[in-house]
């Protein structure tokens, strides 16, 4: 049977930071093989010579073999081509001048289907690089007679080129990840923030935060910065802007041919001509001039004679200097012009625009034309050593050539740069040079400044044709982050399957007390400095990357979501502390996650992102949260509500004595007490019943979110006294904590509303209600309450968990009002609500404590339907999707039992009204 082209992407995901695959940004694509899982490579006849011959430099990968040419081993011996796809990918990636080599491909569990990860540098590119990559392996497998090969390379090599960083972009965004300040790209072109929240700045290319826009605007127009360089008596030639054609020619016959024309406002060197001789030169070289000009003018200056040189100044001080030479080839004697050009453009350096340290020459109208004045033609032959120069000017984007000239420059020649950078305002220069010598003092040589660039490009001087690199990206960053600055804001990651959005809350709250302007993500929106700036759900890395946008944020907390990790990784490259509370059966059989251990994985994936310097806050108490301390590079806190003298205590001495730190309670006369050890010191916290979330110690889930709470604001360097004050001002009021554990009296009847979504919450919910009804049958004379509980899950919770929920909740309550959320995720209207009524029912069936079940689909319907039922003194817990919503409307249920009192007051109870007295 002949093999057929069955491989095929069924999904592709971008991982911009830390994920379950890596610790860096990776694409992951899940392929299926069809027919090709039984065909390795060394089934397919010349399968392995068409790669080699498609892709030359990927018979050198290493592979698992590790060393050089192990991967060819490999496709000789026999590999999947889900495997071969990575290995192409990455070697695409490398030919755009990606030095990307991580990868590795793994099956899914399901026959033919494979994980292919591999890392990328730019993340259009790796994606694009994957779908080539499978087309490839798909030609290989039968070629495709529509498939150009040569062809489709080149157009992704200009696509690549066209959404790259630029040459000069990279070597600023380089080093600053060699002095790690982390980075983040603002939109498709150069546009980068350095650092992170009120540490962040900007660049644009080589424009930085610190750049001046009069500056820009003033290096932008060529005839002031000439009239301010000559009004500091700067060599500059003679020049005069003009408008028309006639007035650039009596320009050009004042100052005296030879002249330059070129545009008012240009750059790249585009529309620039030398060497102009007279009027009639002039006027042809007039319209290429303003065509290149935005505002329509142009300057006639003076010629000056001599090489073309660029000198770089950085914060006022010169970094590097460089000749630059035109393109041109060299006659060899033999070969024709253009044959001399397509030589030079072979050269492996050359690539498209910035792609590489070279540009092609392009072959256009005036490079024939400049060719043509030398006195040939493109198809004639020059002499050996005869110099045919295709561009007037030097400039690298055009196919110029560099040669480092940093050490030769004159000490008067580098005082001339500094000073005109200095005049036109700019923090990073580019001073175009004239002079027959850099060496010798321009003002002695005729030299003069012809221009004055903002945002000068580094490619000439980092990779120079010849000479010394220089490191020119290295006083930017100076510039930006001076030594010993900060790039970074801490960052604490809150995950585990509940108690997220409290805890993160808990320890906003506790840095906010402190002065700290928090940036703060949770499943109900991206809060800053306490004013909620987008309503949604927040927890991915999306929400993570805005905070770390802005600019006022100085301490961020994040809750972190387990869809948004296998969605796209974490939103950033580490959390100084990362705190993991629980792990418990929810959201199992999606994405491939379908065990506990799995998602213990997936949520070990912020452990794994704490530094060396870091901490992993991990509750003692849950053994896969145990376990995570074997992923974690930095120190273990952990934080337990164990009894004295039990096995997780035990550790936790063990730990402290080792001068490890935990937070714990200890069981005193009144109550329990939060403790946090350092070492072999004990620090005494508060008193449980004392903290206003725990509802005086009933909600044992608060007091374990404060625990945790209390370990990360510890660990993120918070003073016991702060922590303090903040645990104790911290309520579940709506104001602070919306939708959680949110307590309001309504016609008598006590509220709880509270986002419990699944079997496991439903426990600590239940257990928090067995609570409150013990504490109130502690009352005397007070007639038993009712419970009455309104719930739901998510429509994409396996059916098992539903059921689960319902039997869970029957436990608890007398009465259960089931409702769906608006968003089914998959399911028909009422499935979910039909199967957690099955559980509840059940579970009644075996003699829960529920004694009637009913369905209410809608979520505001259901609240009165419940609300309807409940008397004077019984409880009624909401659990909700839209708790704003639902506040609204108890709040007016509220004020309307309210009004009815005091209208029941002023009108007067007809029981007990006196008798009309009657005339005798």
């Amino acid at each position: 049977m002949t093999p057929l082209p069955d491989l095929r992407i069924l999904e592709t995901r971008v991982y911009r930071g830390p994920n379950m695959w890596s610790y860096r940004p990776a694409v992951h694509l899940v392929v299926e093989l069809g027919s090709l899982e039984d065909y390795p490579t060394n089934t397919i006849p010349g399968f392995v010579d068409g790669l080699i011959d498609a892709l030359p430099r990927i018979a050198e990968h290493s592979c698992s073999r590790g060393h050089r040419g192990g991967f060819l081993e490999r496709l000789k011996e026999g590999t999947w081509l889900g495997h071969v796809a990575e290995h192409a990918a990455l070697q695409l990636q490398q030919e755009v001048g990606h030095d990307t080599r991580r990868g590795k491909t793994r099956g899914t569990g399901v026959r033919g289907q494979y994980d292919v990860i591999y890392g990328y540098t730019d993340e259009q590119v790796g994606v694009a690089a994957g779908a080539l990559a499978v087309r490839l392996v798909n030609h290989l497998v039968r070629p495709d007679p529509e498939l150009d090969w040569s062809a489709e390379l080149e157009r992704f090599l200009v696509q690549a080129e066209r959404t790259a960083f630029g040459p000069s972009t990279q070597a600023i965004l380089d080093e600053a990840v060699s002095r790690d300040i982390p980075w983040l790209r603002l939109n498709q072109h150069s546009l980068v923030q350095l650092g992170q929240g009120v540490h962040q700045q900007r660049i644009r290319a080589t424009m930085t935060s610190n750049t001046s826009a009069l500056a820009v605007d003033i290096a932008s127009d060529k005839e002031l910065t000439t009239q301010l360089l000559a009004a500091a008596g700067l060599p500059v030639p003679r020049s005069e802007a003009v408008d028309t054609v006639e007035d650039a020619v009596r320009v050009g016959n004042r100052i005296g041919y030879p002249v330059v024309c070129k545009p008012l406002d240009g750059n790249h060197g585009r529309g620039v001509v030398l060497g102009i001789t007279d009027a009639t030169g002039l006027r042809a070289a007039f319209p290429v001039a303003v065509e290149q000009s935005r505002r329509g003018r142009v300057v006639v200056e003076s010629y000056i004679s001599g090489k073309d040189y660029r000198v770089l100044v950085i914060g006022g001080r010169m970094v590097a200097l460089a000749e630059r030479v035109p393109a041109h080839v060299l006659g060899d004697g033999l070969h024709t012009v253009r044959e001399l050009v397509d030589e030079t453009n072979a050269d492996p350096r050359r690539g498209v625009g910035h792609e590489k340290v070279l540009t092609r020459i392009k072959v256009d109208e005036g490079a024939v034309a400049l060719v043509r004045a030398q006195g040939l033609e493109m198809d004639d032959v020059p002499d050996a050593g005869f110099p045919v120069n295709l561009t007037l000017t030097g400039n690298m984007s055009t196919g110029g050539i560099s040669i480092d000239r940093t050490l030769e420059a004159h000490p008067d020649n580098v005082e001339i740069a500094e000073e005109a950078a200095r005049v036109v305002g700019l923090d990073v220069a580019g001073i175009d040079f004239i002079s027959p010598d850099i060496a010798e003092p321009v003002r002695e040589t005729g030299g003069a400044i012809c221009e004055v660039n903002a945002a000068p490009g580094f490619r000439m001087h980092t990779h120079p044709t010849q000479g010394e690199a220089q490191f020119v990206a290295q006083p930017v960053v100076d510039l930006l982050f001076p030594p010993g600055s900060a790039s970074r804001i801490p960052i604490v990651a809150v995950t585990g399957t509940n108690g997220k959005t409290t805890t993160a809350r808990m320890i906003a709250h506790v840095f906010k007390g402190m002065g700290r302007k928090v940036g703060m993500t949770t499943t109900d929106g991206i809060v800053i400095d306490e004013r909620l700036l987008i309503r949604a759900d927040a927890s991915g890395p999306k929400s993570a990357r805005m905070v770390l946008q802005n600019p006022r944020v100085d301490f961020a907390v994040f809750e972190v979501a387990r869809g948004g990790i296998l969605r796209e990784g974490l939103g950033y490259q580490r959390n100084d502390v990362a705190v993991v509370l629980n792990v418990a059966p929810d959201h199992l059989g999606m994405r491939g996650i379908n065990t506990l251990e799995q998602l213990a994985k997936v949520k070990q994936v912020i452990v794994e992102a704490v530094p060396r310097d870091g901490f992993a806050v991990l509750n003692a108490d849950d053994e896969l949260v145990r376990g995570m301390r074997r992923s974690c590079s930095g120190e273990v806190v952990w934080f337990s509500m164990a009894e004295a003298g039990s096995e997780v205590l035990q550790m936790i001495e063990v730990h402290c004595r080792r001068g490890g730190r935990a937070v714990f309670l200890e069981r005193g006369e009144l109550g329990q007490m939060i403790v946090i050890r350092h070492g072999r010191r004990s620090m005494q916290l508060a008193w449980t019943h004392l903290l206003p979330a725990t509802f005086g110690g009933r909600a044992k889930m608060n007091v374990q979110n404060s625990l945790a709470a209390a370990a990360a604001a510890f660990a993120a360097g918070a003073h016991l006294h702060d922590i303090r004050q903040g645990l104790r001002t911290f309520t579940t009021s709506y104001y602070l904590s919306p939708g959680r554990l949110n307590q309001i009296e309504v016609d008598g009847a006590t509220v709880i509303v509270d986002y419990c979504h699944n079997a496991p919450g439903m426990r600590l919910l239940g257990d928090f209600v067995e609570q409150l009804a013990a504490s109130a049958s502690a009352v005397p004379d007070l007639a038993k309450p009712s419970r009455i509980g309104v719930i739901a899950t998510a429509g994409d919770r396996r059916d098992e968990d539903m059921r689960e929920l319902g039997s869970v909740a029957a436990n608890h309550f007398d009465v259960l009002v089931v409702r769906e959320d608006a968003a089914l995720r998959g399911r028909g209207r009422g499935d979910v609500a039909g199967l957690v009524a099955e559980g509840a029912r059940a579970r009644m069936a075996d003699g829960a404590r529920c004694k009637q079940v009913e369905i209410v689909l809608e979520e505001i319907p259901a609240v009165h339907h419940a609300m309807a039922r409940a008397n004077p003194g019984d409880l009624v817990v909401l659990c909700v999707d839209k708790h704003g919503a639902v506040l609204a409307e108890l709040e007016t249920m509220s004020q309307q039992a309210q009004a009815g009192a005091h209208l029941g007051e002023a009108v007067g109870d007809p029981d007990t009204a006196a008798a009309p007295v009657v005339p005798g």
